[in-house]
């Protein structure tokens, strides 16, 4: 990995591009940013699904974008991100430190893996300091590398999903106001992993991946009435009249279970910490399921409201804005990586 976490520079005088590339299992979204001056511009996007080859994907978006190097994220079991109290020591140390202290906190040998860390908070009692250490298995990088040189591209930075949220998050909304002693979360639910990001005054103090996601709902369609992936996609976007019912109930099973996942992850911040989560922001392509919000607030007991990625980023005339609201939700790793 490169830089996680790393500021965001914006550059002065020539406009520079970046594009991020977020893999996901059913799609992959690109977005190429403009930086110009103290401002982002939205150039260029788009959704395709993966399930085809990979290759001729990326190559398409490789010639729509005139695309280069990019920037891309991984998630699930072969990461692994930390918050751990570190004795104060300067950012030269910490990276002499690093391999020693990571091997405590996480479950690879700091030889299989990639390490990365950063300084969080260096102003904590006894003269501690609050550091997130991110770790990435070495073995899963080189066939992400190949596919992408396959088509034509170079990867830039390596970043973690939830990472690149967290970073998407606190660029479009600079100044989220609660009361001291409450959290916010950012929850993303892709089609198979869902991402679980705990904030308190803007600083990610949990993340977590839950092995789950849209195509649990999907496929708790499929079964229920007998359909094919395609049909069952569309059905929990667009449920008819005559079967919402039946539905929503067939969702609510699914949803059970990973709200269960996700008050676990809750519970285990709040106890260790003086403050409670008291808003969730929602993203991700599962976001879209008809009535998915309200029955996480209930499941929950606490507000859920989606975020708009591109809050505090131009979108000219040029884009398409019936297109960009199709696939509203599924944007916010890829900002979040072109942020970088």
């Amino acid at each position: 990995m490169k830089n996680i976490l790393s500021k965001i520079k914006l550059p002065g005088g020539k406009d520079r591009f970046s594009i991020g590339l977020d893999i996901g299992t059913q799609s992959i979204k690109s977005v190429k940013l403009k930086a110009s001056g103290n401002s982002f511009e939205l150039v260029a996007f788009d959704v395709e699904e993966s399930q085809l080859d990979p290759i001729d994907v990326l190559k398409k978006i490789k010639h729509a974008q005139n695309a280069d190097l990019v920037n891309i994220s991984f998630c699930g079991s072969s990461t692994v991100i930390r918050y751990v109290n570190f004795l104060r020591m300067s950012k030269s140390e910490l990276r002499q430190a690093l391999k020693f202290e990571a091997q405590k906190h996480i479950p690879f040998s700091v030889e299989e893996v990639n390490l990365d860390a950063e300084i969080l908070r260096d102003d904590l009692p006894e003269n501690k300091m609050l550091v997130l250490i991110a770790a990435l298995k070495k073995e899963i990088i080189p066939q992400r590398i190949k596919v992408l040189e396959n088509a034509g591209l170079r990867p830039n930075i390596i970043d973690i999903d939830s990472l690149a949220l967290v970073n998407a998050f606190n660029f479009n909304y600079p100044k989220t106001d609660l009361p001291e002693g409450k959290s916010i979360c950012l929850l993303n639910i892709g089609s198979t992993i869902t991402n679980v990001n705990i904030l308190d005054n803007g600083l990610v103090r949990l993340s977590r991946d839950i092995h789950c996601g849209g195509a649990n709902f999907t496929k708790k369609l499929m079964d229920i009435f007998g359909m094919d992936f395609n049909a069952a996609e569309e059905l929990k976007i667009n449920p008819p009249e005559d079967k919402a019912n039946k539905i929503k109930t067939c969702v609510e099973s699914v949803l059970t279970n990973l709200a269960s996942e996700i008050r676990t992850s809750f519970d285990y911040y709040e106890s260790q910490n003086t403050a409670n989560v008291v808003k969730i922001f929602l993203s991700g392509g599962a976001s879209k399921i008809t009535g998915l919000k309200e029955m996480l607030t209930t499941c929950l007991g606490i507000p859920v409201e989606a975020w708009d990625p591109f809050n505090q980023i131009k979108i000219p005339d040029t884009i398409d804005r019936q297109k960009l609201n199709k696939f509203y939700g599924q944007f916010n790793v890829a900002v979040g990586l072109a942020l970088r």
